[in-house]
């Protein structure tokens, strides 16, 4: 399900440029319109009335313009709109006859028409209301009104104020109410796409955990129907072998010592892969303890011939670490198996740079931390999605089971423990192992 990624915000505030600066021309259109009626308004053309209408209307494009590139704020066109309404319509009611001008009522309903023209804001709205009522007055008292009409006048425009402010403010809680909504409806949608991402990965996990379970359960079996034949095709071979080294007269010999060496290697391929399907089912947890010291010794002295052919190998482990909830052969293993991955990773990179491969080990909050690093070619998004996945290899085929970092994370969980992989920024990778320590 695709959640709305645009900000509401600012779209609203988009919709609101777009209508304040259609609302600024159509007043422009408005004001060279009103120009264009003097003679059936007023029965004559007048030139000041007509360059005030003019001139407002070019404000008011003017205005519009400006909107548009982004060069005035809504707030400025807001205020400027009240402001050159109110002064065109006094000027042009003083030029024709004051409070008997056909224009004049238009002082009434000037705060609806500025509210309809710049909705949901209040500032224009004030300001249009006391401009109004500044400028009625003004006309009124130039016009000489007598007492009696200045306060009809003032009755009639504070009674249309009060309906202007009133619906302007229903209009802004109108507004508030929609926009409170959609983000109450964005906030739902978002929630049910997190929930329905949330769905789909527990569903990936369960039917993870039911590949898992079932790839140990054939595991399991394969295994122990492989070995039966598996130890028939070795007793054969070494009988084969033994028969070989009684016969050095036998014809194409070179040959023949090179198929059964190549036969063996299969064979004992083969063994490895069911020791490894055979680890990786069991499901006994691993309640033994070591020294992490002498296991990096012991990994390290294993893969010797392995990492010092490549290239520096930098030992770091602080003094005196606590005593692991992990077997040493099992910790031996997995260390080594990090070991020998970290070589093939900075064998294989291109352009060739010297190896260095780092093992550290500390104390952690929870017991020990260890970490191999190397500074080969990293590890892609691809490949980190499925990098303790069982059967999954980088490798070519023939040179790797892809069992190898399955068993090291199993090994390390059943000890209560964890495995993570990360790429370093200077390149290479990383892997950390972390470790509780055995109670005291």
């Amino acid at each position: 399900m695709r959640s709305v990624a645009t900000s509401p915000s600012s779209e609203a505030l988009q919709r609101r440029l777009t209508l304040a600066r259609r609302n600024c021309f159509m007043c422009a259109a408005a004001f060279v319109a009103g120009g264009a009626v003097q003679p059936v308004l007023y029965g004559t053309v007048s030139m000041p009335i007509m360059g005030v209408q003019l001139a407002g209307g070019a404000i008011f494009f003017l205005l519009g313009m400006l909107l548009g590139a982004g060069r005035i704020s809504l707030n400025v066109v807001s205020v400027m709109t009240g402001t050159v309404s109110i002064g065109a319509l006094t000027v042009t009611v003083l030029l024709t006859g004051g409070i008997q001008s056909p224009a004049f009522a238009v002082f009434y309903s000037l705060p609806l028409i500025i509210t309809v023209f710049t909705p949901g804001r209040r500032l224009p709205m004030v300001l249009a209301i006391v401009l109004s009522l500044g400028g009625l007055l003004l006309v009124s008292v130039l016009s000489q009104a007598t007492p009696v009409q200045l306060a009809s006048y003032a009755f009639t425009y504070v009674f249309t104020a009060l309906v202007a402010a009133y619906g302007a403010q229903t209009y802004r809680r109108l507004i508030q109410a929609e926009q409170l909504s959609q983000e109450a409806r964005l906030e739902v949608l978002k929630q049910l796409s997190e929930s329905e991402h949330r769905r789909e990965l527990a569903e990936r996990n369960r039917a993870e955990i039911e590949r898992l379970v079932l790839i140990g359960q054939l595991a399991s079996g394969v295994a122990h129907e492989v070995n039966n034949p598996l130890a028939f095709v070795k007793s054969n071979l070494r009988y084969l072998e033994e028969e070989f080294g009684q016969h050095p007269e036998m014809p194409n010999r070179d040959e023949f010592h090179e198929v059964l060496g190549e036969t063996q290697q299969g064979v004992q391929r083969i063994q490895q892969i069911v020791t490894d399907l055979r680890q990786f089912s069991r499901q006994d947890p691993l309640r033994e303890e070591c020294s992490v010291a002498e296991a990096l010794e012991e990994a390290e002295r294993l893969a010797s011939v392995r990492l010092h052919s490549l290239g520096e190998v930098v030992s770091e482990v602080s003094p005196g670490l606590p005593r692991v909830c992990m077997g040493q052969r099992h910790l031996v293993q997995v260390l080594l198996n990090l070991l020998v991955n970290a070589a093939d990773a900075v064998e294989s990179v291109q352009p060739k740079r010297p190896a260095r491969i780092v093992i550290r080990a500390s104390r952690s909050t929870a017991g020990v931390r260890l970490e191999v690093e190397d500074n080969g070619p990293g590890l892609s998004p691809q490949v980190m999605a499925r990098l303790f996945e069982p059967f999954f290899s980088t490798k070519p085929p023939g040179q790797g089971t892809g069992l190898g970092l399955a068993l090291c994370r199993e090994y390390i969980t059943r000890s209560g423990g964890t495995l993570v992989a990360e790429n370093v920024p200077e390149g290479g990778a990383r892997f950390t192992l972390e470790l509780a320590a055995v109670a005291s």
